[in-house]
């Protein structure tokens, strides 16, 4: 298992990976030294709207948070779902589908800042909200970039 850090503002991005398998990412305020996959300086950058070949331990199984964490990772880049929208089509309560966004081991592949309140409110995001803001807010601007 390999540990690397990279920045994203005032926060360190902390990432935990073998090969292309993603383990956990967290958002912190110092990571660890050492290289991440570039996908993630990238995306963190502007400069990219995926992850692929990357992807999260966190999507296989059966069980209720994976069938989530699946129906997450359909969101597109620059769009957002809400809470309701990922409950019924993962088949659970939308207060289920805010455990396991709370839970989930790889924000950024598992793109849970897409995940919104039905009244457009954003939600909570760990360690900070604000976060979450700052990554749709990076989305959307990118999005303009290649439009324009």
């Amino acid at each position: 298992m390999r540990q690397g850090g990279c920045s994203f503002g005032l926060w360190k991005v902390a990432v935990d990976y073998d090969g292309t398998v993603i383990h956990r990412v967290r958002f912190m305020r110092t990571a660890p030294e050492g290289p991440v996959p570039p996908e993630f300086t990238r995306f963190l950058a502007g400069k990219g709207t995926g992850f692929a070949p990357l992807t999260s331990a966190a999507l296989v199984g059966d069980g209720t948070y994976a069938e989530i964490y699946r129906a997450v990772s359909k969101i597109p880049y620059g769009e957002t779902r809400s809470y309701s929208e990922i409950a019924e089509e993962a088949k659970t309560h939308p207060r289920v589908v805010g455990n396991a966004m709370a839970r989930n081991p790889t924000p950024l592949i598992i793109p849970c800042h897409r995940v919104i309140a039905t009244d457009g409110s954003l939600g909570g995001f760990s360690p900070d909200p604000e976060i979450k803001k700052s990554l749709l807010q990076l989305e959307k601007s990118t999005l303009r970039r290649h439009i324009s």
